[in-house]
């Protein structure tokens, strides 16, 4: 299985939003089929899917031979597998009873068998209770918001899922939803009586309005409505869009793709293994390859649900809809037809299948009927191209601070795509940068990985080997013990002056590579806001079709963890992720994240060190490290947000949230005055330094649509407190005797 193993990409990547030869489908004996369905008549099933079979060959060989923590699947990874399915089914615990997890938990130490005869009967079942049980709700939630809402009861509701348990009674789950319908009416209703009082004092805004964000405000405007003046009249008109909403959404669930059952089975067998092992069904290997290429065939327009309509939410700067100018935000597709076909009703179609329609290769016509927002009907034929996302490629500019000119470069992902050598990619674009910096003679740089979630392992180590000479990178080990070096075989050094490496708790796998590879080197200071994210695995992505030589319907991808990756130092960054040299101030420390938080994740293990030379340097972390706090806790901007975490934290913990409109509203407008006191995002942030942008293939462009995205992503960065305190950090260093 190993040799034949068909590799799409060795991944280094968080995002996700997880025997017989995989192309050889065994023979399911009577026997076997039969030990694998209890009795069970009580319990309907879907119709079964006959890529089930070569499906479950293909889970069985990855899980059991080539995982990095291969193990036989037994009834003891079935126990764990059954945990997973159940919360994935209903994670909320809103739709199923606690004797429809009863009547399901007779498959509890069946999912190994059900996987060895190619035949997933919990996951229909499942699949068949969800739907069932999904009328019956819907028909509950629409009663409940026939009916005036009181809000006058001193009830409450628990808003934390982990924290609840399975109702037992049709009776308790019908309270449940009345509750949670109150909740989102309290939110609702809010939100329109902060508008108006917006109408009723505007504020004067000192910024030029940008007319993309004034069309999405206007949108967003129209979609609410007259706003009655009474509590009654808006508690009305709220119940009304929620029961709308919600009929929309229960009937788009009803419209399952035919794999879903194999895919939650599937993955919640997965799960038991790691957090990041999963099996991709076709409808999602296209977001996979936009997340690895930054790029995707189709006309460059974000969609999202709306009632029972798809709505226009924004356009990609550049792609073809822009081009083409039709097509506009707030516009409602009503309809998608391919070139030369019949238009398809897309009303309450899942979104995920929408999109897949109006995706395409380069070159064909698509053709959407849309409503406007004035009411218009309009049919627009848009030719697809190739759109590539600008927010996932790498930036950089020069920052003037009054210490001098510091270089900066923001490299969101690590993209590329090895099948095409010639397209764009995160080595190159980072690589361009740097020159650009060096012949502009700036000797000090930021390199800002926040919020990198990885990528392609290749890009990790060649970027790291844009900053030091010939040597290793990164140690990767199998499930077999083995044992391989990347090493940086390019003797050319790209940049060569003193370099901060900006991290965040959601910095992971590819990212952590670069970080921790130039943090052993001693080549760069590691600063951040917390330790990295944590994960140190490698998943090599197995095209099924490829993998099994199959023709018709297509199986989709495996991606599937093979390997564990160690610093040049010996350690894994899995579980602890990169320490940072000097902490900042986290704006984030409440959020619940890092690889320490998911189920099954990988333990943290080291092994020998390899052997690498560490570069030169004058400067001396630890008085870096004091002058940085010194200066952090005298900043009253950044102590601001000890602050801040501090009543987000209270926020989070307090899961239970009062029902009574009096009491609700005074917390929720206690917490509003104490967070627009506290986010700098919501107070007036002075300029902190002169952003000078440097030439990207983004910024070849004269549309002043793009150009008025680069002068947002400038002015951001500009008033950025936590590049700023990098700034000053590459001072120091560059004031450092040698």
């Amino acid at each position: 299985m190993r040799r034949s193993l068909v590799l799409f990409a060795l991944v280094l990547s968080c995002r996700s939003p997880h025997a017989t030869d995989a192309g050889t489908a065994s023979p399911i004996s009577s026997s076997a089929t039969d030990a694998a369905r209890p009795v069970d008549q009580d319990l309907a099933e879907v119709p079964r899917d006959p890529r089930e079979e070569p499906l479950a060959s293909a889970a069985s060989a990855l899980l059991g031979h080539e995982h990095v923590h291969a193990r036989p699947i037994d009834d003891g990874v079935s126990k764990e597998a059954f945990k997973r399915f159940v919360d994935e089914l209903d994670t909320g615990k809103l739709v199923l009873l606690e004797s429809d997890v009863q009547r399901l938990a007779r498959f509890e130490t069946d999912m190994d068998d059900q996987l060895r005869a190619g035949d997933f009967v919990l996951g229909r079942k499942a699949a068949a209770l969800l739907a069932s049980r999904r009328r019956v709700v819907a028909d509950v939630v629409a009663r409940i918001l026939a009916a005036p809402l009181d809000f006058g009861a001193n009830d409450s509701i628990e808003t934390d899922p982990k924290k609840r348990a399975f109702c037992k009674t049709e009776e308790e789950l019908a309270a449940r939803w009345r509750a949670v319908l109150k909740l989102q009416a309290l939110e609702r209703m809010q939100e329109l009586e902060d508008t108006l009082e917006k109408r009723a004092h505007p504020k004067p805004d000192a910024k030029p309005v940008d007319p993309d964000d004034a069309k999405r405000d206007a949108v967003a405007e129209k979609a609410l409505g007259e706003i009655p003046a009474t509590f009654e009249g808006r508690r009305d008109k709220v119940q009304k869009e929620l029961a709308t909403r919600f009929a929309a959404q229960f009937t788009r669930l009803g419209s399952t793709d035919k794999l879903e059952p194999a895919q939650t089975f599937i993955n919640a067998l997965n799960g038991a293994f790691d957090p990041h092992t999963t099996y991709l069904p076709p409808a999602q290997e296209a977001d996979l390859g936009i997340a690895l290429t930054g790029r995707l065939e189709g006309i460059g327009a974000t969609l999202r649900e709306q009632d029972h309509y798809i709505l226009v939410n924004d356009l990609v700067p550049g792609g073809a809809a822009w081009q083409q100018g039709k097509l506009e935000v707030g516009d409602l597709i009503q309809s998608v037809a391919q070139e030369g076909k019949e238009p398809v009703d897309v009303m309450d179609m899942p979104i995920t299948q929408v999109v897949s329609m109006i995706r395409g290769p380069k070159g064909t016509v698509v053709v959407l009927k849309v409503k406007k927002p004035d009411g218009r009907l309009d049919t627009i034929s848009i030719t697809r191209d190739v759109v590539r996302i600008e927010a996932s490629y790498a930036r950089g500019a020069i920052l003037k601070t009054k210490s001098g000119e510091i270089g900066y470069v923001h490299l969101p992902s690590f993209y590329g795509e090895p099948s095409k050598p010639g397209e764009r990619n995160a080595t190159d674009d980072v690589r361009s940068l740097l020159t650009q910096l060096t012949k502009k003679n700036v000797t000090s740089l930021v390199l800002d990985l926040r919020g990198n979630g990885g990528g392609l392992l290749t890009h990790a180590r060649d970027i790291a080997g844009l900053f030091v000479k010939e040597g290793p990178v990164v140690q990767t080990k199998d499930g077999k013990g083995k044992v391989e070096i990347l090493r940086d075989k390019d003797p050319s050094v790209a940049f060569t002056g003193n370099v901060v490496v900006l991290v965040d708790r959601f910095c992971a796998s590819a990212a952590e590579i670069v970080a921790g590879a130039l943090q052993d080197y001693e080549r760069a200071v590691v600063v951040g806001t917390s330790a990295t994210h944590g994960k140190g695995t490698v998943q090599a992505v197995i095209d099924l079709d490829q993998q099994t030589g199959r023709r018709g319907d297509p199986l989709g991808l495996y991606k599937v963890t093979v390997q564990e990756y160690f610093r040049v130092s010996g350690g894994s960054t899995q579980l602890k992720g990169v320490v940072p040299d000097i902490l900042l101030p986290d704006p984030t420390s409440f959020v619940e994240s890092g690889e320490r938080t998911l189920p099954h994740a990988i333990p943290w293990s080291t092994i020998d060190a390899v052997s690498f030379v560490k570069v030169p340097h004058a400067w001396k972390t630890a008085e870096l490290a004091s002058a940085s706090a010194a200066r952090t806790s005298a900043n009253p901007d950044l102590a601001t947000v000890a602050k801040l975490v501090s009543i987000m934290e209270a926020r989070k913990n307090e899961t239970t949230r009062s029902l009574e409109r009096g009491a609700w509203q005074t917390q929720y407008k206690r917490l509003k005055t104490d967070v627009e006191a506290l986010d700098p995002k919501k107070r007036d942030q002075k300029t902190l330094m002169e952003v000078a942008p440097l030439r990207t293939q983004e910024g070849t462009s004269q549309d002043p649509r793009i150009q008025r995205q680069l002068d947002k992503w400038k002015d951001g960065l500009a008033r950025d407190l936590w590049v700023d305190e990098t700034t000053r950090i590459l001072a120091d260093m560059k004031k450092t005797p040698k």
